[in-house]
């Protein structure tokens, strides 16, 4: 009896083996993935966002201009989506304050990275010079789903202070991304130790 069962669980870490292979096989390959976006590809998207954040407007467009722009704006929306995993759900705007040269926006976002949730709310603040755009990131608040996991909730308050929001999509990303694999890889034991 001693020998089935010792064989069985034999059995069960060869199957897990294979599939750890199989699971990092593909992560590798989805990274590959990322890596066939040409610098230049990456730079285009960029600079095209850049040029819509700054208002760069040329008055008044014909309709075939405009859907031209749309169609290229959907294309770089697509490509930064597949590159992060980010894909945003809902976004609202609402302008609190607007003086001269300075605004003041409260923004609401949610969606979703891989099969984390989260929520965004933020106040930017922007001020025209005679040149330029600046922004800024006023107040900052998160909600992420991330259960018990108390090293992502210090993460947060973190990125919270500091209103860093490049960072915290960058970190999403990964953390998503590996907390996927750690979910699937937990429910595979849960699922054999019935």
């Amino acid at each position: 009896m001693d020998n089935s069962i010792c064989q069985m669980y034999e059995d069960e870490i060869q199957l897990l083996e294979e599939e750890i292979k199989l699971l990092t096989e593909k992560y590798e390959d989805n990274q590959q993935e990322s890596t066939f976006f040409s610098d230049e590809e990456i730079l285009m998207s960029i600079k095209s966002l850049q040029k819509e954040s700054q208002g760069e407007s040329k008055g008044h467009e014909s309709p075939s201009d405009l859907k031209a722009q749309l169609e290229s704006l959907e294309t770089d929306l697509s490509f930064l989506m597949k590159f992060t995993g980010i894909q945003f759900r809902r976004h609202s705007k609402k302008t609190v304050e607007k003086t001269g040269n300075r605004t003041v926006q409260k923004h609401r976002l949610s969606g979703n990275c891989h099969s984390l949730s989260f929520q965004l709310e933020l106040q930017l603040l922007e001020i025209q010079n005679k040149d330029s755009v600046s922004a800024a990131v006023t107040d900052l608040g998160i909600i992420m789903e991330s259960g018990e996991d108390s090293a992502v909730s210090k993460f947060v308050s973190r990125i919270e202070e500091h209103g860093n929001l490049l960072m915290f999509f960058r970190s999403l990303s990964t953390y998503a991304e590996w907390y996927e694999h750690r979910r699937r890889t937990f429910l595979h034991f849960k699922v054999v130790s019935i």
